[in-house]
């Protein structure tokens, strides 16, 4: 997505109402930040391409402000000085970011680009303008796939291109505040769904998890806040207590003669939110808010060896735990990541997270990708990066699929976190998590998967659904007689796995087909018609499937009935559809047919014109009054109502955009709604009778149904409820944590709708 599409440039806001002078004075001093840091990098020559690079975008966008109302080049100048000093590109990636939207949203053409600047910068910048246009958000499904195999090719082409790109994103969640509410979803949605996990493939942890935060911050907003609080009002204390733990720690490596730094750094927000829901936690029981981080300056040829020594003082001064040992120096990450990770048990009984680097396996976690070709050996044999492009040129030379497969596809098998797995005669193979035997079984040929029968984990026959952990060892069973089943598609997840079952169904199709070709041939011509392309689309739109081969392999399964074509007329052997008599029907008020809403219309869920438009409230998160919803256009089933927050929010708003609607409740207390409160306390006499008389007696809030288990002195129950909105929601949990004894309150999410 271009920048200026996100940004949507206008008139100057009364924020950045400046002089002509004060302006150019502004502008010029964020040129200089970014000369200042791309000093050590400018070779002869390279300073005069920037400055002619600066002045050529200056000149572009010189009437041009973005929604904040700021000048418009003050957002090329932010994404160079992001590619500089954040991902650790050079002069001629500085050059393409200041480039990067002249050609989509100026006058200035490719040509003028590769005539000013060469054919290297000109190609980039032309990846860059392509991913441009590639407006994800408002684009319809099957645009969005081709758009998004662009960028991909273009990727595996020269990943500088994805690197600005990423760059090009963050600066644009940074500035998300002056964008409607609307857009900040959308864009937000997309971030976290494509972008933040394309930042973790490059190995950019600090962008990614940027991203993630940035995205939390206007997709779950209370929450974000609420961290955020107890962070900052927690930042003494974990600074103490980061003091007390690296105290010792310093006193045994500098005794040992080493060389390093020490420091601890907090979690992000987005990450320790999702251990809290993850593990059902509060805030108070995550105990990694901060991990420590110790970089050890050593020679290339001593690496290995200077980080286990760290390692060994670390556990000698405090306990580890064993499971929690992570040896990503021996065998690093796919993207180039390498560590040692392991967590102890600090003082006050606290577990503590230390990771160990030196200053080159540092640069590599801090820049990804690029540092890792500053660091990569002369060859690119066995190089990760190299493999991963191939995959993915692979994929996408022989990908059919629709958009929003073809982007969970990509999702599922190239953004994942990934797992070693070994043949039986000790080679690698990567694969995503969730992977299964059958996936391992493609990924050593694809012959060998539409062939395989089974396979022996660690000598054990395990079925093909499998699914694989790292470190496992499997052997393919294969057979001669086996072939692809529609069945496998449900639980492989590896894009080539796939792809090639696709195929092998589609060239079974095809055979099958056939039949059914040669079957509508012969019906045609007994009623003195045929086989033309004329009658065939007729045909595919009458009998409403998607395309002829469908058609052809339907009729020779038996699917379609070819008596039906009795009912047309043939005139000169061309099929005329049957005219049908339309009989006028009365349809009450709940009858009435939905209305598509336009696009970005605001709709009112309960009111005036709530019965013009069929809604349902999403089953997946139950929404209430008071909550922050959006609308999705489903096909078949009108208007559905999500959370912002739902599970399938993001996924939903990333993929489907042009579906998403505006929408606000009305006001309406005479309606109520089904929701759930989940309660966790001490199983002591007279809890539930409290409970019961707060929610019944007090709030005068209706129970629907109440459920108990207790076990060990706890009990957990779960209570559905009517309420009008979340106000009255909100008061009743808020009510039920004053209780003694109650630990825990938290809403949960219904499978009904509502109730009125």
């Amino acid at each position: 997505m271009a920048a200026a599409q996100v940004t949507e440039q206008e008139v100057l806001l009364p924020k950045y109402n400046l002089t002509p002078e004060q302006e150019k004075n502004l502008i010029l001093r964020h040129y200089r930040v970014l000369l200042k840091a791309l000093r050590p990098k400018l070779k002869k020559g390279d300073k005069e391409l920037v400055r002619r690079a600066f002045k050529t975008a200056a000149d572009m966008h010189k009437t041009m402000r973005r929604k904040s109302g700021e000048p418009y080049i003050l957002h090329p100048i932010a994404v160079a000085l992001i590619c500089v000093e954040e991902i650790g590109l050079g002069v001629r990636s500085t050059i393409c970011s200041l480039l990067h939207d002249t050609v989509e949203d100026t006058d200035m053409t490719m040509e003028d680009v590769e005539r000013d600047f060469g054919p290297e910068i000109a190609r980039i910048v032309d990846g860059l303008t392509k991913i441009a246009n590639v407006n994800m958000l408002d684009a319809n499904l099957s645009q969005q796939a081709e758009n998004f195999k662009k960028i991909l090719l273009t990727l595996t082409d020269d990943p500088r291109v994805i690197l600005i790109k990423l760059a090009d994103r963050l600066h644009n969640m940074r500035t998300l505040d002056y964008m409607k509410r609307e857009k900040q979803l959308k864009i937000a949605s997309e971030t976290i769904w494509v972008y933040a996990p394309l930042a973790h493939r490059m190995g950019l942890y600090n962008i990614k998890t940027e991203m993630e935060d940035l995205s939390m911050k206007y997709l779950e907003p209370e929450e974000y806040k609420d961290i955020a609080k107890k962070l900052s009002e927690t930042k003494r204390e974990r600074s103490r207590y980061i003091n007390e733990f690296i105290k010792p720690l310093k006193e045994k490596l500098k005794k040992a003669g080493f060389k390093f730094e020490i420091y601890g750094r907090p979690k992000s927000i987005h990450s320790i939110w999702n251990k809290m829901k993850k593990k059902g936690v509060s805030f108070d029981e995550v105990y990694d808010l901060f991990a420590i981080r110790i970089i050890v300056h050593a020679t290339p040829e001593k690496e290995k060896e200077e980080c286990w020594k760290v390692y060994s003082m670390i556990t000698d001064e405090y306990l580890p735990s064993p499971e929690r040992l992570r040896d990503w120096i021996s065998s690093p990450k796919s993207n180039g990541y390498e560590a040692l990770h392991t967590t102890v048990m600090g003082p006050q009984g606290k577990w503590v997270e230390v990771q160990i680097r030196t200053d080159r396996m540092n640069e590599i976690a801090e820049k990804g990708l690029a540092a890792h070709y500053k660091y990569k050996e002369g060859n690119s044999d066995g190089d990760p990066f190299e493999k991963w492009f191939a995959q993915i040129r692979e994929v996408i030379s022989s990908q059919e699929t629709d958009g929003v497969d073809f982007l969970q596809d990509f999702k599922t098998s190239f953004l994942a976190e990934e797992i070693y797995v070994f043949t039986p005669k000790g080679d690698v193979k990567m694969l995503p998590v969730n992977s299964t035997a059958l996936d391992f079984a493609f990924a050593i040929h694809s012959a060998v998967g539409s062939r395989c029968i089974g396979a022996k984990l660690n000598h054990k026959l395990v079925p093909i659904s499998h699914k694989l952990r790292s470190g496992d060892q499997v052997e393919i069973i294969t057979s001669n007689k086996q072939k692809p089943s529609e069945d496998w598609l449900k639980f492989v997840v590896t894009a080539k796995a796939k792809t090639k079952i696709k195929d092998a169904l589609k060239e079974e199709k095809r055979k099958i087909a056939i039949d059914g070709k040669e079957m509508l041939r012969k019906k045609l011509e007994s009623i003195d018609a045929v086989l033309n392309q004329q009658n065939i689309d007729e045909l595919v739109s009458h009998f409403k499937v998607a395309s002829q081969l469908d058609l052809f392999y339907s009729i020779a399964v038996k699917q379609i009935d070819l008596k039906e074509l009795k009912e047309y007329h043939v005139t000169n052997e061309k099929l005329l559809k049957p005219v049908k008599v339309i009989t006028e029907i009365k349809i009450d008020q709940e009858q009435k047919a939905p209305v598509t809403p336009k696009k970005d219309s605001e709709l009112i869920i309960f009111g005036e014109r709530s019965d013009k438009i069929k809604y349902s409230l999403a089953k997946c998160c139950s929404p209430i009054p008071g909550d922050d919803v959006f609308g999705f256009v489903s096909t078949g089933k009108g208007l559905i109502i999500h959370r912002t927050n739902c599970p399938n929010a993001a996924q939903l708003m990333a993929n489907y955009a042009p579906r998403i609607v505006k929408t606000k409740w009305a006001k309406n207390k005479e309606i109520s709604f089904l929701t759930g409160v989940k309660i966790i306390g001490i199983d002591d006499v007279g809890v539930i009778n409290k409970i019961t008389n707060i929610i019944s007696g007090e709030l005068r809030i209706n129970i629907a149904a109440l459920t108990i288990e207790s076990g060990d002195g706890m009990f957990e129950g779960m209570i559905k409820v009517f309420v009008h909105d979340k106000e009255e929601l909100d008061e009743l949990v808020a009510r039920l944590k004053q209780l003694n004894g109650i630990y825990e309150v938290q809403r949960f999410d219904m499978d009904d709708a509502t109730f009125s």
